[in-house]
C-alpha cells in the first residue's frame, strides 16, 4: 500500500506520466488523413501542414498548421513542438529537410533517403550503382538528343516507342509521355527541368513490392501485389499478386528490402516493378511513404502500410504483414459524373456486408481519386467482382 494514501501504487523507476509523441506529417492529402487515423488507437498525436484548410487530412486532424510546405520558415515553425517529421509526399525541398535535420529535428525518411523517391534520375543513377535491375534509360537533353538514345536500344524492337519523364514532380501519369518519334518528345522540354528517357519495357503486368524499415533497422515486407493501372492510374490491386510463383515473389520482397536497406529508408517503402515476359523484374518507380498499392493492408493485413509507418517513424516494433484472407482487393473510386456518392451506400452495403468502403472527403469531380474500396474472401474471382461492383456503384457507371 502507497503510504501517501490511496492510489496506484508504482514500479521504481517507473515515471508518474507519459508524454505521447507527436507525429509532424507535411501534406493534408488522403495518405495523411489514414496514417492520423492509424495512429489514434496508439494514442499518437498527429500534426500536419495542409496547403489549405479543406484538405482531405485537415477535415479531421486536429491540429492543423494551414502554409506553404516550400517556405523554410513556415517548415520551421511546423516543426516546433514535433518528436517527428514524416510526409504524404515527395515535394519537400530536399536543402529544407537537411536544414531541419541541422535544426535537430527528426526527418523519416531522411533528406538522403527521401531524394531518390524526387528526382527520378537520382533514381536511376543509385539503382544502377547497387545493382539494382532497371529498364534501360539515362538524361536527355533534347528531341535529337531522343532519337539518339532510342536508337541505342539493341537487338529487336529496339527504337521508338521510348517513355519520358520529367525527373521532379510527376505522379499518377502526369510528367509521363509516352513518344513514337523525335516530333513527339517536344513537350517534356517545355518546362525546362531535366528529362529521363527510359525504354519501353515488355511487361506482362505491374507488381509492387511494399517493405517498411524502421531506425534501427528492423524490416518487413508485405505480399506482392499486382496493380493495374487505367489511363496511368492505378485501378485495382490484388494481394497477394495472382500466379506469381514463388521464387519471384520472394526475390521482389528481397529486392525491396535491399533497396530500403542500402537507401537507409525509414518509413513505409512501395518499389513498383515491372514483370517481363522473360520472367524477370525491373524497378519502374518508388515511393517513401504511404502508397496506392498498400491501401488493401487495412482491411487485409494484420497490421496496416500505415500503422506500420507510424510504428517504424517513432522506431516502435512493427507489426505482422501477414494477409488475413487468401486474397483482398482494392479498387479506387474515382469521380464521376454521379457526385452524391453517399447515396449508394445503402445498396454497397447491403449487397456486401464484408465491404468496407474508405473516403477522402474530397469534392467528387470527373477522374479524381475520392476514395476506394477493400473486399477479401476465398475466391478471388468473387472478391474482384464484389470491388469492382461497389466502386463501379459509388461512381454511377454501374445502376444495379
Amino acid at each position: 500500500m502507497d503510504p501517501a494514501g490511496p492510489g496506484p501504487v508504482r514500479a521504481a523507476g517507473y515515471p508518474g506520466r507519459v508524454t505521447f509523441p507527436v507525429v509532424g506529417m507535411v501534406g493534408g492529402g488522403q495518405l495523411a488523413r489514414m496514417t492520423h487515423e492509424a495512429g489514434i488507437p496508439l494514442g499518437i498525436r498527429f500534426k500536419i501542414l495542409s496547403d489549405t484548410p479543406q484538405d482531405s487530412a485537415a477535415q479531421v486532424v486536429g491540429d492543423v498548421v494551414v502554409g506553404d510546405y516550400r517556405d523554410l520558415d513556415t517548415l520551421r515553425e511546423f516543426a516546433r513542438g514535433c518528436d517527428v517529421i514524416t510526409f504524404d509526399h515527395e515535394h519537400v525541398p530536399t536543402e529544407h529537410l537537411r536544414a531541419l535535420e541541422a535544426d535537430g529535428i527528426p526527418v523519416r525518411p531522411g533528406p538522403d533517403a527521401l531524394v531518390h523517391a524526387q528526382d527520378k534520375g537520382v533514381m536511376r543513377a543509385k539503382l544502377t550503382e547497387i545493382g539494382v535491375p532497371c529498364p534501360r534509360h539515362r538524361i536527355v537533353t533534347d528531341p535529337a538528343d531522343v532519337a539518339a538514345f532510342a536508337a541505342e536500344g539493341g537487338g529487336e524492337g529496339d527504337g521508338f516507342p521510348v517513355i519520358l519523364k520529367t525527373v521532379r514532380g510527376g505522379y499518377d501519369g502526369k510528367g509521363v509521355w509516352f513518344v513514337r518519334s523525335e516530333a513527339e518528345a517536344r513537350d517534356p522540354f517545355l518546362a525546362g527541368v531535366p528529362v529521363l528517357a527510359e525504354e519501353m519495357v515488355d511487361f506482362t503486368r505491374e507488381l509492387a513490392a511494399n517493405v517498411v524499415r524502421s531506425p534501427h533497422g528492423q524490416a518487413v515486407a508485405y505480399p506482392v501485389v499486382e496493380s493495374r493501372q487505367v489511363d496511368g492510374v492505378c485501378d485495382t490491386v490484388i494481394a497477394p499478386a495472382p500466379e506469381l510463383s514463388e521464387e519471384l515473389s520472394g526475390a521482389a520482397q528481397e529486392l525491396a528490402l535491399r533497396i530500403a536497406r542500402e537507401l537507409g529508408v525509414t518509413g513505409h517503402l512501395a518499389v513498383e516493378l515491372f514483370e517481363t515476359r522473360d520472367g524477370r523484374i525491373l524497378v519502374n518507380e518508388l515511393a517513401m511513404r504511404p502508397h496506392n498499392s498498400g491501401h488493401w493492408t487495412q482491411d487485409g493485413a494484420v497490421t496496416s502500410q500505415f500503422a506500420n509507418h507510424v510504428r517504424a517513424v517513432l522506431d516502435l516494433p512493427l507489426g505482422d504483414p501477414r494477409p488475413r484472407a487468401p486474397w483482398t482487393v482494392m479498387v479506387n473510386v474515382l469521380g464521376g459524373d454521379y457526385p452524391d456518392m453517399y447515396q449508394g451506400y445503402l445498396h454497397c452495403m447491403a449487397r456486401d456486408p464484408r465491404l468496407t468502403i474508405h473516403m477522402y472527403g474530397k469534392d467528387v469531380k470527373p477522374g479524381r481519386k475520392v476514395g476506394h474500396v477493400n473486399t477479401y474472401g476465398d475466391d478471388l474471382g468473387e472478391v474482384l467482382e464484389r470491388a469492382r461492383h461497389a466502386a463501379g456503384y459509388l461512381r454511377g457507371t454501374i445502376v444495379e
